[in-house]
């Protein structure tokens, strides 16, 4: 079996493909129904097949919130394959001084140690709200980014705004790596593809890009090839799969690109494709 290529982020070796977990949490970004059905559907057992079919492929490392149920699938999918799963947890809390305890940067840091996390990215709903573009900079990154590596745990900026990655190399922020939306549709993306392209180009750190297919806008050739084809080598694309199948596909078809080939993989069928079918093969 073909093992994905590996990339270094603050000196821990990962995939340059990555799980992600809007698909197993709800996260659809088309409909409430949408959500409600993945939510509906989705069990730490299927959850855990998906998984193991990364596992398989040396495809170890994960981007989640903290999540109990994600959480419970990805120690079953441990325990089946043997392989440990790398946890890239992008927490939220509360960035006011009279919040809860449990809202608490403290608390929530606390609680990704405790699950595991080897990288720690504030989610951008934290990161991107203290962004001042006026006196360039981002408030109290710093803060945070310490009391992560004080948890033996790396720091990363997770944002939806592009000027965040800008700011961050010129200030010279404690990052370990970005994680930054890209894809060829330019699903929420602030600005044009072209201006993402460059920003990813210019980083100091590795980027994780995420949205790839745009929340399933883009059919996997398309949105794989436009992410796989710009980004360097040293970057990575997470994404998010419904099923062990889709995942498999995924997979597959992120492997013929880095190596230059046209997929192969079946193609989908109906009726109106009756008379195009030798094409198919």
């Amino acid at each position: 079996m073909e093992k994905f290529p590996r990339t270094m982020v603050g000196g821990i070796s990962l995939p340059r493909l990555i799980i992600g977990s809007n698909w197993f949490l709800g996260y659809s970004h088309t409909s409430l129904a949408k959500d409600l059905f993945i939510k509906s559907y989705q069990t730490p057992d299927k959850i855990a097949e998906i998984l193991a079919v990364f596992l398989e492929h040396g495809i170890d490392a994960t981007m989640c919130p903290l999540s109990e149920l994600y959480e419970t699938a990805i120690q079953k999918a441990e325990d089946v394959t043997g392989k440990k799963m790398i946890r890239i947890i992008t927490p939220h809390f509360s960035i006011k001084k009279d919040c809860k305890r449990e809202e608490s940067p403290e608390y929530v840091f606390d609680k990704c140690k405790e699950w595991g996390a080897k990288f720690c990215f504030p989610h951008q709903c934290i990161t991107d709200a203290p962004i001042d573009r006026l006196y360039n900079e981002i408030r109290d990154f710093n803060k945070y980014a310490k009391m992560i590596r004080e948890r033996d745990m790396l720091p990363g900026l997770s944002t939806h705004r592009p000027e965040a990655v800008v700011i961050s190399d010129s200030t010279n922020a404690d990052v370990e790596s970005y994680i930054q939306i890209y894809n060829a549709a330019g699903f929420l993306m602030q600005i044009e593809a072209d201006w993402v392209m460059r920003i990813i180009k210019n980083a100091k750190k590795p980027v994780m890009t995420i949205k790839p297919l745009a929340a399933g806008r883009l059919l996997p050739p398309v949105g794989l090839a436009f992410v796989w084809n710009t980004i360097r080598e040293q970057d990575m694309v997470v994404i998010g799969t419904t099923t062990p199948k889709e995942a498999s596909e995924c997979i597959e078809i992120s492997l013929d690109f880095l190596s230059r080939r046209l997929p192969t993989f079946k193609l989908q069928k109906t009726r109106s494709k009756k008379s195009l079918e030798t094409a198919s093969n």
